[in-house]
C-alpha cells in the first residue's frame, strides 16, 4: 500500500482559481519525495489538503490508506506536520511544549520525559530546552517544530519548505534529520524550492507549475533527460579546434552550445571522470588546457524544458539564498 496516493487532486476557489489542477502522485512507504516548484505553484495548497486542513473540491487522495476528506482524524493520527510558519507558544520552554505535544497525542505518561529528550537532542536544542521559545531564532524554533512533528512516531512527515530563510547550521541540521528519518523507514513528503535540497534528499522528484505537475522522477533521471554533463575547455594559446574535436571524438559529441569565454564544449558521459582523460589527450596532442569547467544538468534545466521559464534563485545555492535574506 502506498504511503500517499493521490488522483485527479484539485482545489479551486470561488474566483474560479485552480490552485491545484487535477494531481496525480504516488509516494511509496519510507520514500522522500521532494515536492519542488516555484512560489504559488500549489505546493503549501496541497500539503495542506493532504494533512486534512483544507478539503480538496475534486478527485481524492489517501494518506496512510486513509482518505483525507472522509477519514481526516485517522490521517491526523498517522502523520507529522510541520509547516511554514510553525505555531508555538512563546511563553512556554522547548522542553515544556514538546512534553505538552507528547501528552496531547496520548504518549504515556512515564514515556513523555525521555521521548521529549531524545529529539531535543536529535534537533541539537538541549542547551536551548529551558529558555522560551520567544528567545528562539528563526531556524531554532523550526527545528523545535520539528521535533514536536516527531513527538508520536508519524508514519508519514509532511515538511513545507523547511529550509526557507535558515541559517546554513539550521539548514543542515534539518537535513541529517531527513537523512535520519529515511534510514529509520519513516516517508517524508518535502516541499522546497530550493533545487539543491530537493537533489540531496529526495529519492523521487514531482515539479508542480500552476497547480500542475509538469516533470517527475528520480532526480538522477529526470537531470538525464535534458541531456548530458559536458565539459567546458579553454585552450592557452592558439588551437587548431578543428584538430582538438578529433582528438576529443572518442569521449563524446562536440557541443554546438559553447558559452561565452570557452573555446570548445564537449558532452561526456562519465562526468567529472571524464576530465583527467580529456585533459591528457589534449596534452599528448599538444594542446593546452588553461580552464576546464563540469557543467551538469539541474532540475531547473528540467523545469525550464518542460515549462519555457527558470525557478527563482535556481542559479544560487540554499545558503546563496539565506545569505540574501538576511
Amino acid at each position: 500500500m502506498a504511503a500517499i496516493e493521490v488522483s485527479g487532486l484539485e482545489r479551486e476557489y470561488r474566483d474560479g482559481l485552480k490552485a491545484v489542477d487535477g494531481i496525480d502522485l504516488e509516494v511509496q512507504p519510507g520514500e522522500v519525495y521532494g515536492f519542488l516548484g516555484p512560489n504559488g505553484a500549489g505546493k503549501t495548497t496541497t500539503v495542506r489538503m493532504l494533512v486534512t486542513l483544507l478539503r480538496p473540491t475534486g478527485g481524492r487522495a489517501t494518506v496512510a490508506g486513509y482518505d483525507v476528506a472522509t477519514e481526516p482524524q485517522q490521517v491526523r493520527r498517522k502523520i507529522g506536520v510541520a509547516l511554514q510558519e510553525a505555531a508555538l507558544d512563546l511563553l512556554m520552554t522547548g522542553r515544556e511544549l514538546i512534553e505538552l505535544q507528547a501528552t496531547l497525542h496520548g504518549i504515556p505518561p512515564r514515556e513523555v520525559a525521555g521521548r521529549a529528550q531524545d529529539l531535543i537532542g536529535r534537533v541539537g536544542l538541549s542547551d536551548a530546552q529551558e529558555r522560551r521559545v520567544g528567545t528562539y531564532s528563526g531556524g531554532m524554533r523550526r527545528r523545535l517544530d520539528l521535533a514536536m512533528a516527531l513527538i508520536h512516531a508519524p508514519e508519514v512527515l509532511f515538511l513545507d519548505e523547511p529550509t526557507t530563510g535558515l541559517d546554513p547550521t539550521s539548514r543542515a541540521t534539518l537535513w541529517d534529520e531527513v537523512r535520519r528519518l529515511k534510514e529509520d523507514g519513516t516517508t517524508v513528503f518535502l516541499t522546497t524550492q530550493y533545487l539543491e535540497e530537493a537533489d540531496q534528499l529526495a529519492d523521487r522528484v514531482g515539479i508542480i507549475n500552476a497547480g500542475r505537475i509538469v516533470a517527475e522522477g528520480t532526480p538522477q533521471a529526470l537531470k538525464a533527460e535534458v541531456g548530458l554533463p559536458h565539459l567546458d575547455l579553454t585552450f592557452d594559446g592558439d588551437v587548431d579546434l578543428v584538430r582538438a574535436q578529433e582528438v576529443l571524438a572518442g569521449f563524446g559529441e562536440v557541443r554546438a552550445d559553447t558559452p561565452a569565454g570557452a573555446d570548445l564544449s564537449i558532452g561526456v558521459q562519465e562526468g567529472s571522470s571524464a576530465i583527467a582523460p580529456v585533459i591528457r589527450a589534449l596534452d599528448e596532442a599538444g594542446m593546452v588546457v588553461g580552464r576546464v569547467e563540469l557543467v551538469e544538468p539541474t532540475l531547473d534545466d528540467v523545469f525550464a524544458a518542460r515549462t519555457g521559464s527558470h525557478l527563482e534563485g535556481a542559479g544560487a545555492s540554499t545558503a546563496d539564498v539565506v545569505a540574501a535574506a538576511v
